[in-house]
């Protein structure tokens, strides 16, 4: 053989394995084929390309198995048993930008699919490794390694601890000043998924200085990037005071009801999300937020959205309210009660929602007489009671509808609201409504008129109570209030007494 003849065997050998790790990688970027390369044994005929003489085949070859990986976990794991990871890891720093990103992607790959998988790459010394790429020039390096950070940080607290203690967060705060979008939006992502672990997490990520700067981003025109600006931000605030009070003083407010106005769902979402875990904390911080405007643009956000986009909205005002009253009738002069009653009879989302708004209204009418004739005047009463005794609705539903009902029933002294309560209601329930009545009735001469004319006098009568019973007391009291002859009149049986004594009756001409 010649070595013309020797060179043209090798270069079409070379041909041959570049044509298949790019057919492979081509095949695998695509889902409906991997039961397809699975049943071919593609994994194993990839992994001894990954070692190739030809840097491009190592590169393609790496690719089309992190694809392969990032489709399946089953790949994943059979991945992880063929100890192909340390040789990835230990290859990153030896070789170029394009092998790093390939590489990079099956770390990334494996570690998506469970917070398993994601230790078995930390454990293999990855993150030192990706602390390298982070330091290189080439922005798209730094993002490949960043993604990995990710999909590594969001399963659990010890893995994200895992990656601030390798010292990736001064990293992840430079990267989210970069110029290059991509990697802003994917540092930003790795500051959400450390954050949101614990208060201790998010205490480092805001003593790097991250809220002030993503505070200037709130208005950036990139939707993908206000996404996670508004994630990382309500993920410090939602741990404690403290925390919520860095966001509060970076002035993010009112800036950010701007985007609860955004054409992008999620965003619209983070945003109410960030406002809610703000309100909750505080009667100063829902003061302060309620102070820039809060409340008429949660108002109108939950009007002009649906389903589980507006449940923090709904969450927010229940919080703000439940802090004072003051903060209360605030919610009440924005026209929060109508707009949430129209969420608790029309939302057609999962029972959660309207959960959520029967607990919001609870908050609102358990502070005063006022407040509960404010939201028992919009008819909210009977959709509780209705709710609460429907088998269609699930336990948390139930639990929170009664006991908005018990928090409202509590405070109302506006009796028609009270009066359809005592028809259907069940007993836990209405002794609230006869305990109302009962405090009402003894200094209200048109309200005992009233409670006469509407048939509640005999309906008070024909409850059934045990002897002794606290229900009972409050009955005999409000049948103190009435003459013993109209009391007798208005009690069952009465009608077939008189009928009976008619009939007896020998007239005399």
């Amino acid at each position: 053989m010649t070595q013309r003849q020797l060179l043209q065997v090798l270069e079409e050998y070379l041909k041959g394995r570049m044509h298949f790790v790019q057919t492979m990688s081509e095949l695998a970027s695509r889902g409906q084929n991997m039961k397809m390369l699975k049943n071919a044994n593609v994994m194993a005929l990839l992994q001894p390309l990954m070692l190739d003489v030809d840097p491009s085949v190592q590169q393609i070859a790496t690719q089309a198995l992190g694809r392969l990986v990032g489709h399946s976990e089953e790949m994943a794991k059979e991945l992880v048993q063929g100890e192909v990871l340390p040789q990835i890891v230990n290859s990153l720093p030896k070789h170029n930008n394009y092998y790093k990103k390939a590489a990079t992607l099956v770390l990334r790959s494996v570690a998506k699919h469970s917070a398993t998988l994601a230790k078995a790459v930390v454990d293999c010394g990855t993150l030192d490794s990706l602390m390298i790429c982070l330091d290189e020039f080439d922005p798209g390096v730094k993002e490949s390694a960043i993604w990995v950070l990710c999909h590594v940080a969001r399963h659990n607290e010890d893995l994200a601890q895992a990656v601030v203690d390798a010292g990736a967060v001064p990293f992840l705060v430079l990267s989210m000043q970069e110029p290059e979008i991509a990697l802003r939006r994917v540092a930003v992502s790795a500051l959400s998924d450390i954050s949101k672990h614990s208060m201790e997490l998010a205490h480092i990520v805001a003593e790097t200085g991250t809220i002030a700067i993503l505070a200037q981003m709130i208005l950036n025109p990139d939707t993908k990037l206000k996404r996670q600006v508004f994630s990382v931000l309500s993920q410090i605030g939602k741990h404690s005071v403290d925390l919520a009070e860095l966001v509060v003083e970076a002035e993010v407010f009112p800036t950010v009801f701007i985007c609860l106005q955004d054409p992008d769902e999620v965003v619209r979402k983070n945003v109410a999300i960030l406002v809610c875990e703000i309100a909750k904390h505080t009667s100063e911080l829902s003061q302060l937020i309620v102070n820039a405007g809060a409340l008429p643009a949660l108002v109108d956000f939950i009007g002009e959205n649906e389903g589980s986009v507006r449940l923090p909205a709904v969450m927010a005002l229940g919080y703000i309210a439940a802090h004072a009253e003051t903060l209360a009738t605030a919610v009440i002069m924005s026209l929060g009660i109508p707009q949430l009653t129209q969420v608790l009879s029309n939302e057609a989302e999962e029972n959660y929602v309207r959960a959520a708004t029967a607990w919001s209204l609870g908050q609102i009418g358990g502070h005063s007489s006022e407040h509960a004739v404010a939201v028992a005047g919009e008819n909210v009463l009977p959709k509780l009671l209705q709710i609460y005794t429907s088998p269609d609705s699930s336990d948390d539903f139930q639990n929170k509808a009664k006991n908005a009902l018990k928090n409202i029933l509590q405070k109302c002294v506006h009796l028609p609201a009270l009066e359809p309560l005592l028809r259907d209601s069940p007993q836990n329930i209405l002794k609230h409504v006869v305990i109302q009545y009962s405090k009402v009735l003894p200094h209200d001469s048109m309200a005992r008129r009233t409670f006469v004319k509407s048939g509640a006098l005999q309906r008070i009568q024909e409850i059934k109570t045990a002897p002794g019973s606290e229900l009972l007391e409050h009955i005999n009291t409000i049948k103190s209030c009435f003459p013993e002859e109209v009391v007798r009149f208005y009690s069952p049986g009465y009608s077939e007494v008189l009928l009976e004594r008619m009939e007896k009756f020998n007239p005399t001409y």
